[in-house]
């Protein structure tokens, strides 16, 4: 199955499987947000997003590769901000894309804006190796 996309009068096409929700991405809530964030334990990267937001969609692919290739390593998780706007209010979320890396439950480091693979990967490293 794929989907089709007009763009700049062009068709694009892309196999259904590019919109697949990875299986090691966690969908928060601001219910479950405490639960699979601040209770937990080891690195969690929180990715604050919304379906209207052009830079959020870019960075949704690095995203998922990263959430699969660290597994065992990250928590990857993702939290958009129309459906659940409490969480967002209370870290100060102003912009989309926003990522936040937790360790042991604290906040760590965050950054806005689409990044690349590497940086985000890099910062997590540094977290999981304690620098």
């Amino acid at each position: 199955m794929n989907m089709l996309f007009f763009c700049c009068s062009r068709v694009i096409i892309l196999p259904f499987i590019y919109f697949k929700k990875h299986m090691s991405e966690i969908s928060l809530t601001d219910a479950t947000f405490d639960g699979e964030v601040i209770q937990s334990k080891g690195v969690v990267l929180v990715d604050f997003w919304a379906e209207w937001c052009g830079p959020c969609k870019m960075v949704g692919p690095v995203i998922a590769q990263i959430s699969d290739e660290m597994a065992g390593k990250v928590k990857v998780c993702t939290l958009d901000v129309d459906q659940y706007p409490q969480k967002a209010r209370e870290y100060g979320i102003m912009s989309i894309p926003t990522m936040m890396i937790f360790k042991d439950g604290k906040m760590v480091d965050m950054f806005v804006g689409a990044r690349t693979k590497e940086d985000i990967v890099g910062r997590l490293n540094k977290v999981i190796e304690g620098k």
